[in-house]
């Protein structure tokens, strides 16, 4: 379909005081926010938003896992929602529009509407999706998989934070454990705006990223055991130190990265160190382990041949590896149709843009399984992102917030 021309604009300043709003709650010395899912914080976050969302005569259900879905009717209530969203939630060290983009830019879509009296043909739904990060409880996506029925619910319930606070019981002392089944629904369609996290729109001068899907990922935690022992006493023959196995294994993963070169991604961005004291050698060592690749093949071969290698490479040391495969998926390509509406609207707008696959995972993924996706992206300054100095320009978050509202509304409003 080909989106009609129009004058109708969101309203820049109004999104951005809002985001500035929410970036108060949980907001660090550095600039950045610490909003860590299904905490106090997290809660102060959700209330806000679902505030803003009842000002606007939205009524917010919320489902087990604690998703939160904003809807305003369309003419034809019997029409499948159009939804929009992205996540509340931050990193330890976290910046400001890293999920909260597309959160409170959907809000200023559902504003503007109000304010230009549009009654859209099929609903839309506003989402908040829980827990997007895995920055807690270990797993990333976790509201949109649980939904997409990725994650088990029993599974998702009962996952603990470093502390041993279940997810079920974080839910229940915020009070975001809703009444509604944490399950898909019939929907058309879903759109989400995001800064890149990366640097490519801003070295290209491009406002806008047409998002034609997501590279493909494996995730491990890997637990490594040796035995505690005096560091003064305790002679090289004799020690079985986990440190030094689990500095083998990554360096591997650093080597495995560079083997595959630009495209190559690998990481680990958890580290914990049993007992954790300066005179004792390490009996334990636990940490997490990432792989991405645009190809899908790639990511197979890493998942593949990634654990014996892991094994290979602490052979000698006297310490066993305990490797388990969170998860992993391939390349996922976004509606076609969906994406051509994002496409469109930047084009008509007169916004420099171009076609990019994301480097990260985003809450799209997994509803993309199931229902029509695309994204949008904005350019973010250096391409930092997960840090507290994370940045972007009120006109690159309005020219998003802008083509959101265009294609949100085409989708909305076309033929059934």
């Amino acid at each position: 379909m080909t989106l009609p021309a129009t004058n109708q604009r969101i309203d820049g300043k109004r999104l951005w005081d809002s985001l500035m709003a929410m970036a108060e709650i949980g907001a660090t010395p550095k600039g950045g926010v610490r909003r860590l899912t299904l905490t106090e914080v997290d809660r102060q976050g959700r209330d806000r938003f679902r505030a803003w969302c009842e000002a606007l005569g939205l009524a917010v259900r919320v489902d087990a896992v604690g998703n939160m879905f904003a809807r305003r009717e369309g003419r034809d209530p019997t029409r499948p929602p159009v939804l929009m969203g992205s996540h509340l939630d931050s990193q330890p060290s976290g910046g400001k529009f890293d999920g909260a983009l597309g959160v409170i830019g959907g809000l200023e879509v559902m504003r503007t509407l109000g304010d230009l009296g549009i009654v859209t043909e099929a609903p839309i739904e506003l989402v908040n999706w829980t827990d997007e990060e895995g920055s807690r409880f270990g797993h990333s996506l976790l509201g949109s998989g649980a939904w997409a029925g990725v994650y088990p619910h029993d599974k998702v319930f009962a996952l603990r934070d470093g502390e041993g606070v279940s997810v079920a019981e974080a839910l229940d002392a915020i009070g975001y454990r809703g009444p509604h089944p944490a399950a898909p629904f019939l929907a058309d369609a879903y759109f989400e705006l995001h800064i890149e996290q990366g640097p490519i729109l801003e070295h290209e001068e491009k406002l806008i990223g047409v998002v034609t899907g997501a590279q493909a990922q494996v995730w491990f935690d890997a637990v490594i055991t040796g035995r505690d022992s005096h560091a003064g006493t305790t002679p090289p023959y004799a020690r079985r130190d986990a440190l030094v196995a689990a500095a083998r294994v990554i360096d591997l993963v650093d080597r495995l990265m560079r083997d595959r070169g630009e495209d190559g991604r690998g990481t680990v961005g958890q580290l914990q160190v049993i007992p954790n004291s300066r005179n004792v050698i390490p009996g334990e060592v636990r940490f997490s382990v990432e792989f991405r690749h645009p190809a899908s093949a790639e990511v197979e071969r890493l998942a593949d041949e990634f654990p014996a290698l892991a094994q290979a490479a602490i052979a000698g040391t006297g310490c066993t590896l305990d490797l388990t495969e969170l998860f992993r998926f391939g390349l996922q390509p976004f509606d076609p149709g969906c994406v051509d509406l994002v496409r469109q609207a930047a084009r008509r707008l007169g916004y420099p843009a171009r076609e990019i696959v994301s480097g990260a995972g985003h809450d799209a993924v997994y509803v993309s399984r199931l229902i029509p996706t695309a994204m949008i992206f904005t350019p973010c300054k250096d391409g930092l992102s997960h840090n507290e100095e994370e940045s972007i320009r009120p006109e690159e978050a309005a020219a998003g917030c802008q083509v959101l509202f265009e294609a949100v509304l085409a989708r909305a409003n076309r033929e059934r």
